[in-house]
């Protein structure tokens, strides 16, 4: 069939399942939607969740849970910003943290002035954080992130070592990513995904970087579903999609393909098998 004539068929093992989150209520989020220039201020410095964001995150974990999204996800990628670090954790995290010394929390107590009670790392999908996913760097201070460290202490469990630099080198004070910038980002993020072994990804980001990145998709679709790629997407909303290699970027052999024709032998359409069976099967007429 012709590309975006109808049903597209692709091997599942060139299939990757994303389930795309964009961050809870943010304190930067409040003021900027009455006025844009809000973002512009200081005092949202890698701006942390409010109390609303807090209880939508609690809201999504208790879908993830019922839908059964939990046992299935083999992994989880943050945006290494507090905001997007603390639903990571409070959606896919474990429960209470127990104080056990042979597991460390995902986060401590309080952290990022949430008032929320330290988060086990028990029974959930590893969580690493990646800079590629990032909001729209630049200019807004609530896009900018503190040092790695300073997270490290606040969320031990969570695997930071994809990010090269302790500092932020990325946002700069006067210069604005631009749209095309950020779909660039977001396209070699997309691309980054086939270097992992997982199948099925959570990836906790921001509205700005959704947006711009997944308006490079869909357009082999039917124009109502690029619209419904492309949508906006709320405070702490999640949307489930299928990636596809069409390019053979991942090299990964199927896990649940079969061989087949085991033992080793004929293995033709029955009506050629039979053909095939008569001729064997035909005496000899003595000419030569």
């Amino acid at each position: 069939m012709d590309g975006g004539a109808g049903p597209s068929l692709f091997p599942l093992h060139r299939c990757k399942t994303l389930h795309l989150v964009r961050h809870g209520q943010g304190i930067h989020n409040v003021e900027g939607d009455k006025n844009y220039k809000a973002y512009l201020s200081p005092d949202y410095f890698d701006a942390h969740l409010t109390p609303l964001g807090w209880q939508q995150v609690d809201n999504l974990r208790k879908h993830v849970h019922a839908s059964g999204l939990s046992k299935t996800i083999d992994l989880v990628i943050t945006s290494p910003l507090l905001r997007t670090i603390q639903t990571a954790v409070g959606v896919f995290g474990g429960e209470g943290y127990a104080d056990k010394a042979d597991v460390l929390p995902l986060m401590v107590a309080n952290a990022g002035n949430s008032g929320r009670a330290a988060i086990s790392s028990l029974n959930c999908p590893p969580i690493i954080a990646v800079e590629h996913c990032r909001e729209h760097l630049g200019v807004h201070p609530c896009d900018k992130r503190r040092n790695i460290s300073d997270y490290q202490f606040l969320f031990p469990a969570i695997d930071f070592s994809p990010i090269e630099n302790d500092e932020d080198v990325l946002w700069k004070a006067n210069i604005r990513e631009t749209k095309e910038e950020v779909a660039a980002r977001g396209l070699k993020f997309m691309n980054w995904l086939w270097t992992r072994k997982e199948k099925e990804i959570a990836i906790v980001t921001h509205s700005g970087f959704l947006f711009h990145t997944l308006t490079l998709f869909g357009n082999d679709c039917h124009p109502l579903v690029k619209k419904e790629i492309c949508k906006h997407f709320a405070n702490c909303e999640l949307r489930s999609m299928v990636i596809v290699d069409r390019s053979m970027a991942g090299s990964d052999d199927s896990t649940t393909n079969y061989p087949g024709k085991i033992p080793s032998g004929l293995d033709l359409p029955s009506d050629v098998a039979v053909e095939k069976k008569l001729e064997k099967e035909e005496p000899d007429s003595g000419f030569t």
